[in-house]
This record gives structure tokens, C-alpha cells and sequence, in this order.
């Protein structure tokens, strides 16, 4: 359902009538309206037409309303908070605003509230495994080896996104084999909480060119000695990941690798479910 192109009566909160054209909508599946304004407009009109809106709205019932404002239309953003309505979440290109109407708590789905990062165990056929120094963030000047790490893209499955990482970070081209294990961890990046994938991937070439922007240096290193680091040993969750992959090698640990279901990836331990899968 969307409004009317032409001017809707519409009886204000304190009673006056006055005719103004009503924004363009669509139903949401829980009872609220989606609204996604198609053009800059003036903020008087918007003003107008928004106050129209949630009159109408409120008449036919209506609870939250989900206001996309692109960034080109920023300058209407005072407007719709004076309005009632508060920021739910941002992107590049546009600000996310929400307006309960009825008289009662909101029941709006917070914001995304986790971060996806992956770090990559890789593994060649001498024990010695990728790993890199990076030129900023906690690691820098450090001395301290980890592995290839980083996020996930908004739409990139974690399979795909840790080969990216390897490949973008060192130049070693990889596939991915399963994820070892994962750590969950509460105010991280900008208060939300972050998931971090251990991955095992198969190398499918071995000279490193490293990515001069942040990494610093890039090495092949045998797997005892990345393990014995001071860093690795002092810090429970570096070592139980050390440990982790050293079983996974030596003592039959398996992860869980991918299977795609209805266009998405189930990640689950295919060899206790139905037989080994893969001699890696």
C-alpha cells in the first residue's frame, strides 16, 4: 500500500484540518510502515507531509515506522527527530530513523550487534604456518607473529572472506578447508560484540608478496615456534587457538566445513555425521 499522489485531509493532533500529500509507504509484516522518500524535498513540504503521515498511520493503527533518508536528503533529519523519531542505524549512503506510534514500549530489533572478523590457519606440507606482522592496530611494533586476520564484508560468506584476507594480506592463494573454532568477545568495536572465526585453509601457492599498507612482514614459520611465542603462551584464548590447530594436525580434531542450504552455508562436522570428507 502507498499514499495518494494527491492532497489526503488530515486532522492534526490538536484538532486543526488542513490538506497535505502524504509520503509514499508500504506495509511492513508487523503492522508498521516502511517509508523511502524518492527525491530531496523541501523540509517545509516534508514537515507537512510527514505530520500527514503519521496522522494517517495512527488511524489505520500503525506502529513503528522505518524512515530511510538517503544522505542527500541529511538536511531533513533535525525535522523528523522533532518529529519523534530516533536514529536506528547508518550506512554509507543513507541514516536509518525509526517513530514508534502507539502509546506503548517499541518492539524494534536493535541494530546489527556483532561484528564478524576470521584469522586464518595455513599450513604447508613442512609444519610451518602464515603468519604476519602488522604495521598498526594492538600488534604494531610488537614483535609478535599472528595469523592472517581480518572482517568479513556485509554479504560475504566466511569461507570466501578468509581466503580474500589471506590472499589481499600475504598474496598466497588458498581454499578453505573449515573452521576450527570460534571466539565470541563483548564491547569491541564501537560497543558491539565480535565474532572471530578460526579458519583452516590449504595453500595453493607458496611465495608471499605482502600488502605494504598494513603488514610489515610476512614469513612461512614452523608451527612449534609460532607457539612458543612469550605473546601466544602468556594469553589463554592465542594459545588454546595454537592448540587447537596443532590437534587438528596431530590428534584428529576436526572443525566443521561448509554445506550450502538454501543459498546460504551450514558450517557442521561432516566427518562424525557421515564419513571424512576431505584428506586434509
Amino acid at each position: 500500500m502507498s499514499s495518494s499522489t494527491n492532497p489526503s485531509l488530515v486532522t492534526s493532533l490538536d484538532g486543526e484540518e488542513y490538506e497535505a500529500e502524504l509520503l509514499k509507504w508500504k506495509e511492513d509484516s508487523y503492522g508498521g510502515v516502511i517509508v523511502n522518500l524518492e527525491a530531496t524535498m523541501d523540509v517545509g513540504a516534508f514537515v507537512c507531509s510527514l505530520k500527514a503521515s503519521l496522522s494517517k498511520w495512527r488511524h489505520l493503527g500503525k506502529k513503528g515506522v522505518w524512515m530511510k533518508l538517503l544522505i542527500e536528503q541529511s538536511h531533513l533529519v533535525d525535522a523528523a527527530v522533532q518529529e519523534g523519531f530516533w536514529y536506528h542505524h547508518a550506512e554509507p549512503t543513507y541514516l536509518m530513523l525509526v517513530h514508534w506510534i502507539p502509546n506503548t514500549a517499541h518492539t524494534f530489533p536493535v541494530n546489527a550487534s556483532h561484528r564478524v572478523g576470521i584469522t586464518a590457519f595455513v599450513m604447508n606440507d613442512k609444519r610451518e604456518v602464515l603468519v604476519v606482522q602488522e604495521k598498526s592496530g594492538k600488534f604494531q611494533g610488537s614483535g609478535v607473529w599472528k595469523f592472517p586476520t581480518g572482517v568479513v564484508d556485509a554479504g560475504e560468506d566466511i569461507s570466501v572472506g578468509v581466503v580474500r584476507e589471506v590472499k589481499e594480506e600475504t598474496g598466497i592463494n588458498t581454499e578453505f578447508v573449515e573452521v576450527l573454532g570460534f571466539r565470541q568477545a563483548h564491547e569491541a568495536f564501537f560497543g558491539k560484540s565480535d565474532l572471530l572465526f578460526v579458519c583452516m585453509l590449504h595453500p595453493l601457492t607458496h611465495d608471499i608478496v605482502k600488502q605494504d599498507a598494513e603488514i610489515a612482514h610476512a614469513q612461512w614459520m614452523p608451527i612449534d615456534e609460532y607457539a612458543a611465542q612469550p605473546y601466544i603462551q602468556s594469553h589463554e584464548s592465542f594459545r588454546k587457538v595454537a592448540d587447537i590447530c596443532i590437534a587438528r594436525m596431530d590428534k584428529g580434531y576436526r572443525g566443521f566445513s561448509p554445506y550450502i542450504a538454501q543459498r546460504s552455508f551450514l558450517y557442521f562436522n561432516s566427518r562424525d555425521l557421515s564419513g571424512p570428507s576431505s584428506s586434509y
